[in-house]
């Protein structure tokens, strides 16, 4: 069988931003331009809070006046109920806002739920129901409205379908960083048994499932400088922040220990990815699961080995797009996983070709 290709841009052009807050559209204002306008400070707003969405209802406000147009609703596709759906709230303190959030659960009986707004549902298929509601409530797709679509995890490798290539790819990149720095002392399957235990929601308020710091910290415990019984002291509150953590860390490798300089630092400066080597590491291993099996592979194999475009937002991005509407692209993954760093001579994720596969 052929499957049908596509790229993000084919649909969104250059209108996304990563979790820079940077539209990748150079004429579009990013947080840098108007973090001033907004009276926020320097730190970059996370996804989910007030401040983010301000900052998110500019950028769509710039991007409908290039197109001589007012910004009147906005509908919002994603795939988690915490940040996606949070975001949804925030956004709808300051436009009127429809969401749509999905997570593949072949397991049990499709069905949907609907909260304030929002349409949770356990099939990504589900979406053209969504768009029925969007009708009968005459919260119309035109050139008002404004299309929000998440990317990692929604546009591609959608979650409880495709995600576990997405995971893969972010796990490769951190035993990639960890066999380098640890050298011969890399021990795979402590390495693993550590990012286990530190990506557990039980966590989440130590590492604001931040996985530049869940990558960092199982670095450390597999290096056994700070072995996997401490992380008890994580969870009993002894050690309550992330640079509490840094600090108790002692006896370090020397790589790890110039880590820890540069993490602490960019914490410091209240960077959201202290991570960068990771992280760009993390950019290769996602672009090379991008249309990498042959056509005629089963799409059993390609959604368990492949990112794919998730065929049912496609759809309904495109239809969206001819009744006028805008369509952006926004996720929290970090630049630094997403765009090609100089030189190297990839496509920015959103520019890469992919197979475009929905549920069966």
């Amino acid at each position: 069988m052929g499957y049908r290709r596509g790229c993000l841009a084919d649909l969104l052009g250059d209108a996304v931003a990563y979790r820079g807050l940077r539209p990748q559209d150079p004429r579009l204002p990013g947080f840098a331009e108007l973090r001033e306008e907004l009276g926020l400070g320097g730190e970059l707003p996370r996804k989910g809070s007030a401040e983010y969405a301000r900052v998110v209802v500019r950028i769509l406000e710039a991007a409908q006046g290039l197109r001589g147009a007012e910004l009147r609703r906005i509908v919002y596709v994603g795939d988690t109920r915490h940040n996606d759906g949070r975001t949804i709230a925030a956004l709808g303190e300051l436009v009127p806002v429809r969401g749509f959030i999905a997570a593949e659960d072949p397991g049990s009986p499709p069905r949907m739920e609907v909260s304030g707004g929002v349409v949770y549902a356990n099939r990504w298929g589900l979406i053209g129901r969504f768009l029925e509601r969007l009708r009968a409530e005459d919260f119309p797709l035109d050139e008002g409205t404004a299309v929000i679509v998440d990317l990692d995890k929604t546009a591609f490798g959608a979650r409880g379908r495709n995600s576990a290539p997405v995971d893969a790819a972010r796990i490769a990149a951190a035993e990639r960083i960890a066999a380098s720095v640890l050298g011969g002392e890399f021990d795979r399957e402590g390495f693993q048994r550590a990012y286990r235990a530190l990506n557990d929601p039980r966590y989440h308020a130590f590492t604001g499932d931040n996985q530049d710091l869940v990558v960092f910290a199982a670095l450390v415990v597999s290096s056994g400088a700070y072995p996997l019984r401490r992380l008890e002291e994580v969870s009993a509150g002894k050690v309550r922040t992330f640079a509490e953590f840094l600090s108790a860390c002692e006896g370090l490798p020397p790589g790890l220990a110039r880590l820890r300089g540069e993490i602490e630092g960019a914490l410091a400066r209240g960077d959201p990815t202290p991570f960068k080597a990771f992280r760009r590491l993390e950019y290769e291993e996602t672009l090379a699961r991008m249309d990498l099996l042959p056509d005629g592979t089963p799409p059993e194999r390609v959604l368990a080995e492949e990112i794919v475009l998730t065929a049912e937002v496609w759809e309904f991005a495109g239809e969206a797009r001819e009744r006028g509407a805008l369509l952006f692209g926004l996720t929290d993954k970090p630049d630094e996983a997403s765009i090609p760093p100089a030189g190297h001579g990839g496509s920015p994720l959103h520019r890469a070709v992919m197979k475009i596969l929905g549920g069966r």
